[in-house]
């Protein structure tokens, strides 16, 4: 795994060129919920969480579709949303979530990792380490 810091993160979010007339971001929980604090304090909006479960804590797929948590955040006045996750693998859990946002909100893609344009990092291949979150100890 590849580790990341976060000011390499900062840095690439501060050069990053996000759309225009973003009323607010909205995070996938969990991977999402840091990367959509770090893009929401960047654009100066607000933030809500969609909670979602598909993947394990080895990346892989527990269930066949992402199962919500809870539910939709209300995103009262927004209209033009970021929706926000870690990494973009197959896009499903992206999907899932925006099938749970107001049909009638514009809702753009915005991950930190993946091969696909709105990506933050695709440059770097394979599985990373994330500054955010804690690793077991290599045996």
């Amino acid at each position: 795994m590849t580790p990341l810091a976060l000011e390499m993160i900062s840095a690439r979010l501060r050069a990053w060129q996000f759309p225009e007339r973003i009323d607010g971001v909205v995070g996938i929980a969990s991977g999402g919920v840091v990367p959509a604090a770090l893009a929401a304090h960047q654009l100066g909006v607000g933030m809500r969480v969609i909670a979602l479960n598909y993947r394990d804590e080895k990346n892989e797929p527990r269930h066949a579709e992402p199962v919500l948590l809870g539910s939709a955040p209300d995103l009262g006045a927004w209209k033009r949303v970021l929706l926000v996750d870690d990494v973009w693998v197959s896009g499903k859990s992206w999907r899932a979530a925006r099938a749970l946002l107001p049909e009638n909100i514009e809702v753009l893609p915005f991950v930190m990792k993946g091969k696909v344009d709105f990506a933050l990092i695709g440059d770097i291949d394979g599985c990373v380490m994330w500054p955010w979150k804690t690793y077991p100890a290599a045996e």
